[in-house]
């Protein structure tokens, strides 16, 4: 069932997601070579209880971080960790939200870490671009496969294949919420899209093919490939 936000909840979730957004944009300019994952995580720690909310992630089904720090073929859910250092020419992603007033945030951003290749600079333009072309159908009257055929139409014209096995959703006061929102399908197909719902819009893409596995840790999802 698709819950419907009212104006107020809305404001609340507004509020929930600024810190969310001035991490994210920090971010860029904290991430060095030479930085553990657990030094991003410790940041993103101590931003969030520094503006009076609650880490999102930390404790969620057991998850021990506050912030999923993935690099290189991790797609999701990485576990940061005082033995992974980021290196020159790395590529980081870093999930993250928090929890305000019982409603919850929730945005992904990728990070180059130094110079990069071109390859993996093309990769996190065209998932960026994928988010906001998803973004653009995400209005009243539209249906909900029309964001995820904007993602998809995106990222593979740019020769990058979409993950099928993690996917965004609904998010208010539960982290994961319906309707689940794949990153590829059918345009003009699924739910009518109303005023009052909240999405989380998580593209996530591969160089090669989109095929994943997870980790002996149980989180960290990375490509087979």
């Amino acid at each position: 069932m698709i819950i419907i936000k009212s104006d107020e909840e809305i404001e609340l979730m507004r509020q929930a997601a600024v810190p969310t957004k001035e991490m994210l944009n920090n971010l860029a300019d904290i991430i060095k070579p030479g930085m553990s994952t657990k030094d991003v995580d410790d940041y993103v720690e101590g931003y969030i209880l520094k503006a009076g909310m609650k880490p999102a992630f930390k404790g969620y089904s057991g998850y021990p971080a506050c912030a999923c720090v993935s690099v290189n073929e991790e797609v999701v859910h990485g576990i940061p960790s005082k033995e992974r250092i980021l290196k020159e020419g790395d590529i980081v992603s870093l999930d993250l939200g928090t929890i305000y007033k019982g409603f919850y945030s929730d945005a992904a951003r990728t990070y180059p870490v130094g110079k990069i290749s071109e390859e993996h600079q093309k990769l996190i333009e065209v998932a960026e671009q994928s988010f906001f072309n998803g973004i653009f159908y995400a209005r009243k009257g539209n249906r909900l496969g029309d964001i995820s055929h904007a993602i998809q139409e995106t990222v593979e014209a740019a020769g990058f294949s979409v993950i099928r096995d993690y996917v965004g959703h609904g998010v208010g006061r539960n982290m994961h919420e319906d309707p689940m929102i794949p990153n590829y399908g059918k345009a003009n197909h699924g739910p009518q899209l109303v005023p009052g719902m909240v999405l989380a819009i998580e593209p996530m893409i591969a160089t090669g093919d989109y095929q994943v596995k997870v980790l002996p840790d149980g989180w960290t999802a990375v490509t087979k490939d």
